[in-house]
């Protein structure tokens, strides 16, 4: 497969609706065959492993399409495509059954399993290295000519030099010149050879320190992740909110669908009612395989498609739908060995184009609340999937293909009793406002007032809280997208010095204590160094005064941000 046709992303963490890093996921796309995935694992190990499959997998795709497109249309060009086409149908009545079989509990031990520490490296040419890992080792020696041998550049002297003198000295002046002229140009070579080795020897020294320093940090990201791994096994043994949201991500990131079916979710745990809520991204209904059969016209010399039938492809897409609720249902009850969940609450949503208006919106187009002792009775080998979700009462329109949203069941509260009222303070701001000097509460009802506007379109809200002029949170937007949104924390700190780590890693915590889905830090200075090396890998995102600058305008406000005046005005109000 050509790998200028595979795009990889960044590895990006995921976290749960109550802050806990549940997994890390990485979006993949192949421009050849137009495809996207995203794949989730909780352990970068075993994203590694989910990668390789799913390139395998378009590597066998991309040589089967290929075959197709080089050969001329044919009976057997057709006949591939067609068992190929009948395979992904009956893959579609079969999400439930084939699930059925897998063992949905979490093997703890196996998310430790990594491979081993490889030097993703360009090797040098003047290194020796060891497989697998590229650990450089040696260097290859510097080649010298050999040292001039005096013998070979003796004259040639004949009888008769002896009765012509001149000829004979002018001979021996040569030999002498050529033979200086050797000596000379091996000296430059070795001096050379010289400090070629040494500088290969400084290369090797410095290669080695460098592999030694990644191979330990390589190490010390396993013993992290395993910790990690233990850490949320023994949070989900306890039965811990943030373990028990953990272990679910997990259960339904390890869940294999077909190719072309692509699954998101989040999820929320009530503890006190031992409620999973799990809000799943269902596919639309233009994203399941409609082709049927291809069949070759000799006369013609093509191949002619056939779709299913519009009534088929509804019936198909109600089936996927409720099939995959099922199938979510019992693999979290299954892997629930600790009795952590009464019930799940699951809420399937929809993004797609509304024919209608010919806008991309979203809605949930099916909610149902299962109790695990009556679920875990059914026989799900033998059900109907729709009388199934019906007998459980849940809620959705006659066809799911139509998209009629319904109301979920059961979705997280937004009530916080720490929310107060906002200020407006955005518009009085022009270029003679220096946010660094403004009061400490004015300056966090402004970031308030300016992320309103940053999540607006997507329904989210956001209030300021009973803060202090340090530390705490200074205000929570709520943004109900199941898929994107979630609790995300604001903290303003106006500062006129840089702000240090302590400050990133109190946001840290305040987003673990809230259950936060992120946490964003808005400053009037800069950040040091080490804070950017805090937040790398972490759910936060850290906005200098420049940043914050560059967001006002974009919201149609102009300010300034003058560190030495707002020190200055500090001092002198002392």
């Amino acid at each position: 497969m050509n790998d200028s046709l595979v795009r990889v992303g960044n590895v990006q963490p995921k976290y749960t609706a109550r802050g806990t890093l549940s997994s890390f996921s990485i979006e993949l796309w192949h421009d050849g065959l137009n495809e996207h995935r995203e794949i989730k694992s909780s352990d970068p190990g075993v994203l590694k492993h989910k990668v390789d499959a799913v390139v395998t997998k378009w590597e066998e795709k991309w040589a089967s399409k290929q075959l197709l497109m080089k050969r001329h249309a044919s009976a057997e060009a057709a006949a591939a495509q067609t068992e190929e086409a009948q395979a992904e149908l009956a893959g579609c009545e079969q999400i439930l059954q084939k699930a059925l079989s897998v063992d949905a509990r979490v093997d703890w031990e196996a998310l430790k399993l990594h491979d081993p520490f490889v030097w993703d490296i360009e090797r040098s040419s003047v290194l020796r290295y060891r497989a697998p890992a590229n650990e450089p080792v040696g260097v290859f020696p510097v080649k010298l000519p050999p040292v001039p041998d005096s013998k070979a550049y003796r004259p040639r002297l004949q009888w008769y030099h002896t009765f012509l003198p001149w000829l004979r000295k002018k001979l021996e002046q040569d030999s002498v010149s050529r033979y200086r002229a050797a000596t000379q140009a091996f000296d430059q070579l070795a001096a050379e050879a010289r400090l070629a080795e040494r500088s290969r020897a400084i290369t090797l020294e410095q290669q080695r320190a460098a592999y030694t320093q990644v191979e330990s940090e390589y190490a010390d990201e396993q013993r992290a992740a395993d910790a990690h791994v233990d850490a949320l096994h023994k949070g989900w043994q306890n039965k811990e909110a943030e373990s028990i949201t953990g272990h679910a991500d997990l259960v339904l990131g390890a869940s294999k669908y077909p190719s072309w079916l692509k699954t998101d979710y989040s999820v929320a745990y009530s503890a006190e009612a031992g409620m999973l809520v799990v809000d799943y991204q269902l596919p639309a209904p233009a994203e399941l395989p409609t082709l049927e059969r291809v069949t070759y016209v000799k006369a013609r010399n093509e191949s002619v498609e056939k779709h299913v039938i519009e009534a088929r492809s509804k019936k198909m897409y109600d089936s996927t739908c409720y099939q995959i609720t099922l199938r979510t249902l019992r693999e979290l009850f299954e892997a629930d060995e600790v009795d952590a969940l009464s019930g799940v609450t699951f809420n399937g949503w929809v993004e797609a184009v509304n024919p209608a208006t010919g806008i991309l919106e979203r809605g949930c187009i099916l909610s149902v609340q299962a109790i695990k002792a009556e679920f875990l009775a059914f026989d799900l080998s033998k059900v109907d999937p729709k009388a199934c979700f019906k007998l459980l009462r849940g809620v959705a329109a006659s066809s799911l293909a139509g998209l009629a949203p319904v109301r979920p069941m059961l979705q997280l509260a937004t009530d916080d009793s720490r929310f107060i009222a906002g200020r407006e303070l955005a518009d009085n701001l022009d270029e003679s406002v220096n946010l660094a000097a403004m009061p400490w509460e004015d300056f966090e009802h402004l970031v308030r007032e300016l992320f309103a506007k940053v999540f607006s379109g997507n329904g989210a809200e956001v209030h300021v809280t009973q803060a202090s002029r340090d530390g705490g949170v200074d205000a929570i937007a709520l943004d109900p997208d199941p898929i994107k949104g979630g609790k995300i924390v604001i903290q303003a700190k106006r500062y006129t010095a840089t702000v240090g780590v302590s400050a990133v890693r109190d946001l840290y915590g305040t987003v673990m204590n809230e259950g936060a889905n992120r946490g964003i830090l808005v400053t009037t200075s800069d950040f040091g160094p080490d804070a950017y090396r805090f937040a790398q890998g972490k759910p936060l995102t850290l906005l200098s005064g420049g940043n914050l600058l560059s967001l006002l305008a974009e919201h149609g406000h102009r300010a300034r941000i003058n560190l030495a005046e707002a020190r200055q005005a500090f001092t002198d109000a002392r």
